[in-house]
């Protein structure tokens, strides 16, 4: 647990289930993340490839928009900042959009993005992460409210301006930093 908890958020002690989106049937072992827009060499890589990659384990507390936060948790994955140079990104991209198969979609600038806490994550405490949660792959961004942690992320497509995703159009902040309360904007 963090030693201080960000504004307006509190302690509860099990991970609640919130989606946008209906779970997608998938065969986790057929999975692919697109990397794709502004880069110089688009990727689509299969789970394995992604696993192969250098793991690191990341400790942060997880924030959900509704004020609680879940404290301890150990996330295990790939940084985002490892996937951004294998695909070498171009000069104009300042933002990254996050996809999964049913069309939920949120946007994270490249500052936050390459920070050395964000993954992409298939591991909570040592088990994979449910399902429900986002298996097999889902973003983890410590610093910024649960709608930017993309549930079963297929693809990353960086972009040069703001696009709003599913939440950013309905009212809730663009950036969604947990320390300055940005929950709605």
């Amino acid at each position: 647990m963090t030693e201080k908890i960000p504004p307006g958020q509190r302690y509860i002690p099990s991970w609640p289930v919130r989606t946008a989106e209906s779970a997608p049937g998938i065969d986790p072992s057929d999975w692919t993340l697109e990397i794709t827009g502004l880069v110089k060499a688009p990727k689509t890589l299969k789970i394995d490839e992604i696993h192969a990659m250098p793991t690191v384990e990341v400790h942060a507390d997880f924030h959900c928009v509704e004020t609680w936060t879940v404290p301890d948790n150990r996330w295990k994955g790939v940084r985002i900042r490892d996937l951004v140079d294998r695909s070498e990104l171009l000069d104009n991209a300042r933002y990254a959009v996050f996809h999964s198969p049913g069309g939920y979609t949120s946007e994270v600038d490249l500052e936050c993005l390459l920070d050395e806490e964000t993954l992409l994550a298939w591991e909570r405490n040592g088990e994979p992460i449910p399902f429900e949660h986002g298996y097999p792959l889902r973003l983890i961004v410590p610093s910024r409210y649960a709608y930017k942690s993309v549930k079963w992320v297929n693809k990353i497509e960086f972009v040069d301006r703001d696009i709003r995703g599913y939440w950013e159009e309905r009212g809730y902040h663009p950036v969604a930093d947990v320390w300055k309360n940005e929950r709605y904007g």
